[in-house]
């Protein structure tokens, strides 16, 4: 049985199967990424940013010999942002092939009509069954991203140092948990609008308005997930000149994400973002002692930044790509394939 679902009141029972095939999902297909944890799994899957709606299904098994419910076989979400209806779909290993993940897909699919969406966008990792399963339904590959994961128990630590000490003169570099300071939130954001048309995907998108950002970190606060920056300040004016952005998760708080990356055009050339990111590692290391991993994602053409990753010591991983479909056409094709 699938039905509409809030987390926000959901018993811990159903938090827990949530997460039971969740877990399930990963060692299937993503082995080598560390199991989720409960912890703020409630709030990571309930808070959104300000304008933003996440609307949730699960699907049920059969219910114990007791009447209790049965586990969450299924879960499916879509988060209503802009213009798109951006889709998840976790069906567990055991209850694939079975017609699920096409029941949880149409059902979010005429919610998303309803709503007066056209279309509908999905994270899709490669080397694993979604890329078919996506595909079949008729989602068009629009962009792709080369993940790339750092073991921190291989870093150079005194090589990272160095690197971390060799941005060029006039800059200093500031270390701020939490999120920047506020008499810097303007001229951070500035920093991200300049360089808002770089190539980068549409379904995580950055905040480039001060207020935006300001709700940004606030929602990543309520869901669990402690940001970390690292700011480049040019001297002479004060600018933001550079800037790195590091989350971790309370869910699975052994690998960190990292979030941008951004040099301001009239800065680049100064060592700049190899700094930036070493200093991130360095105070990572004090500021989360227990993490192991931190992994992240870029442009398969945005050479300059996977050399200064492949000098840090990351690895690439996966192809990591953006799918997307017009919502009539999919609930057409599904109702049609009933």
């Amino acid at each position: 049985m699938v039905r509409e679902w809030d987390p926000r009141t959901a018993s811990s029972d159903e938090i827990a199967s949530v997460l039971d095939t969740l877990n399930a999902v990963l060692a299937a297909d993503l082995p080598q990424d560390p199991p989720w944890r409960e912890n703020s799994l409630r709030e990571y899957l309930s808070e959104v940013m300000p304008g933003e709606r996440r609307i949730s299904w699960v699907a049920e098994g059969d219910p114990g010999p007791d009447g209790a419910p049965g586990p969450i076989l299924g879960h499916v979400h879509v988060l209503l942002l802009g213009d798109i209806g951006v889709l998840e779909v976790l069906v567990h290993p055991e209850a694939r092939r079975t017609g699920l993940g096409r029941q949880l897909v149409l059902t979010a699919a005429r919610r998303v009509y309803q709503e007066g969406f056209r279309s509908i966008g999905v994270e899709v990792v490669g080397d694993t069954p979604a890329v078919a399963f996506y595909e079949s339904l008729g989602f068009l590959r629009e962009y792709v991203e080369t993940r790339s994961v750092l073991d921190l128990g291989t870093v150079d630590w005194p090589a990272l140092t160095e690197m971390a000490g060799g941005v060029g003169a006039g800059y200093h570099l500031e270390f701020c948990p939490g999120g920047p300071p506020d008499d810097l939130i303007e001229a951070y954001a500035r920093a991200k609008a300049e360089v808002r048309d770089v190539d980068d995907g549409e379904l995580r998108p950055s905040s480039y308005d001060p207020q935006r950002l300001r709700d940004s970190l606030d929602t990543l606060h309520r869901r669990g997930m402690k940001p970390y920056i690292v700011l480049a300040l040019h001297e002479q004016t004060g600018q933001v000149a550079g800037l790195t952005e590091v989350v971790v998760p309370a869910q699975h708080p052994t690998r960190a994400d990292q979030y941008d990356t951004i040099v301001v055009q009239d800065h680049r050339g100064y060592g700049i973002d190899r700094a930036i990111k070493a200093r991130m590692l360095l105070e990572l290391r004090s500021a989360e002692p227990t993490l192991g991993e931190v992994q992240t994602w870029n442009a398969q053409a945005n050479e300059a930044m996977l050399k200064v990753n492949a000098e840090l010591g990351y690895r690439p991983d996966r192809e990591w790509c953006e799918y997307s479909v017009d919502v009539a056409e999919l609930v057409h094709r599904l109702d049609a394939s009933r």
